[in-house]
């Protein structure tokens, strides 16, 4: 019986299920979105069950369309939307509120009030190499506990259980039987103390934070458990978990020091892999894990950029200025630049290297001659702009420029977008023949687990490119587009404290 691997691949606004053979081909695939709840002004929610029925739902479709059963499965693996807080009781496995996503900003009053614990904001760098930031999940976590009704004195008599998306996908499918989040996913909930490898108990204590609910932290591919029977008929094994971007750069095949790729999904994250030695940024950059295997972790600099493809959303949804995102491109390439406009997509704040939860979307430099293919335009070079203030971050603590990163995630596909970014880099970008290196990663990590791929050497055989942009913009005109992006960025931070 021939056999594949499934990525179950639960992203922010959709789940996917994509199945792999071994030369890293994909054999099937499904998608389905699921809902967004905005309650208030910069909150972000998604209801945990219906990310469970979704992610189950786009698994039995990939699997029928191809026409297999669980015994053509050799492994599961799971790649997440990171930091997304969810909180369930341990006896019936029903959430108690909805998840709190990465995106939310709700407990910005509260990180402030944290900054004025002295050393803390240092504590929380040197032991978690994160900044101190509504992004994360232990803020989350305790917003929960505080807010939730009856949730702490529930979660003190050991009745609640924490976990990142990885983690409730792998207690529900495993029938609550497996409690375990890898190293990048506890990297993210500044919770975690990345050098031993354990909850942080001077942290938990700060933040009132009960251990009990915490998963236990294990590498990115190991078997953790097998699915209930009645899922799939029979039986498959758990075997790798990653958050979306730590998988994307292992998909890329980014396994030595000084390896970066920049995925172009919802978010924009920009990770470069810097070996078995975690390297402290002093401009803005986060620290995190990169994955654990054949017990050796990896670390990574990372920049996060909150607001990618979905400001392409927002002009299709809101805007409601084209059908279907692709049309962005053909918009941008309809006009022959952006008419002096600048979009800053600060929908949720700015993360690196401003982290600023105060800022807000912004256009700037509107003429009456400004339509519609200009904002679109403007909108995508966004992106390219975000993702070069994380470059230069990276290229300032390493001491070093990059003169290769390559890209993946849905708008890389954007070859306008991709050439802009060349541009605006100076330098080349590469783009693979698969960009959905964020599943593929979390495919390979289950099978090295399991025997599927022997080594790394068999995963780096499978990349294949499909194009290189190489930058062919004047340094001229690259300096002034860019003193008018920091000119627009500058006059937004802190827009929401200043109108109050």
């Amino acid at each position: 019986m021939k056999k594949y691997v499934m990525a179950l691949d639960q992203g922010t606004t959709s789940s996917r299920c994509i199945i792999y053979d071994r030369e890293g081909n994909q054999i099937s695939a499904a998608q389905m979105e699921f809902h967004q709840y905005f309650p208030k002004e910069g909150w972000v929610e998604h209801d945990a069950e219906e990310i469970w029925t979704t992610q189950m739902t786009v698994a039995h479709e990939a699997m029928l369309s191809a026409g297999l059963t669980y015994g053509n499965i050799e492994a599961i693996g799971i790649t997440n939307q990171r930091e997304t807080t969810v909180v369930w009781d341990r006896n019936t496995g029903e959430p108690i509120c909805r998840a709190i996503v990465w995106q939310c900003r709700r407990t910005a009053e509260y990180c402030d009030g944290l900054t004025k614990v002295t050393g803390f904001m240092d504590e929380i760098k040197a032991r978690t190499g994160l900044l101190l930031d509504p992004y994360f999940s232990a803020t989350k976590l305790h917003w929960i506990l505080e807010n939730v009704p009856h949730a702490r004195e529930r979660a003190e008599a050991g009745e609640l259980l924490f976990g990142t998306v990885e983690t409730w996908l792998i207690w529900k499918m495993t029938g609550g039987k497996v409690h375990v989040t890898d190293y990048s996913n506890a990297s993210r909930t500044m919770m975690f103390n990345i050098h031993t490898l354990r909850w942080d108990d001077h942290i938990l204590d700060v933040l009132d934070i009960p251990r009990s609910m915490l998963p236990d932290p294990v590498p990115s591919s190991q078997v953790y458990g097998e699915t209930v029977p009645e899922l799939f008929g029979g039986s498959i094994v758990i075997a790798g978990a990653a958050g979306d971007q730590q998988s994307a750069l292992f998909g890329q095949a980014c396994f030595h020091e000084g390896d970066a790729k920049s995925t172009f999904g919802t978010g924009n994250f920009l990770l470069m892999n810097t070996g078995e030695r975690p390297v402290s940024s002093r401009n803005g950059l986060l620290t995190t894990i990169a994955w654990g295997l054949d017990g050796q972790v990896n670390y990574a600099l990372e920049g996060s950029v909150f607001v990618c493809g979905a400001a392409v959303q927002w002009l299709r949804d809101e805007l409601d200025l084209m059908n279907d995102a692709a049309e962005s491109e053909r918009m941008a390439l309809a006009v022959p630049d952006t008419a002096g406009v600048y979009v800053v997509p600060a929908f949720t704040g700015l993360g690196a290297p401003y982290w600023d939860p105060y800022a807000r979307g912004t256009i700037f430099g509107l003429t009456r001659g400004a339509g519609k293919n200009h904002i679109a335009r403007a909108t995508l070079d966004s992106m390219a702009y975000q993702c070069y203030d994380l470059l230069s971050s990276m290229s300032r603590d390493l001491g070093r420029d990059l003169s290769v990163l390559k890209v993946d995630g849905g708008a890389s596909a954007n070859n306008y977008l991709m050439q802009f970014q060349a541009d605006i880099l100076d330098c080349d970008v590469e783009r693979p023949k698969c960009i959905e290196t964020t599943s593929l990663g979390a495919a390979y990590f289950a099978g090295l687990a399991t025997g599927y791929w022997k080594n790394l050497d068999d995963i780096t055989a499978n990349w294949q490119r499909d194009r290189v942009f190489h930058s062919i913009m004047d340094a001229e005109e690259r300096k002034s587009k860019l003193k008018g992006w920091r000119e627009a960025v500058r006059r937004t931070l802190d827009w929401e404290k200043a109108v109050k």
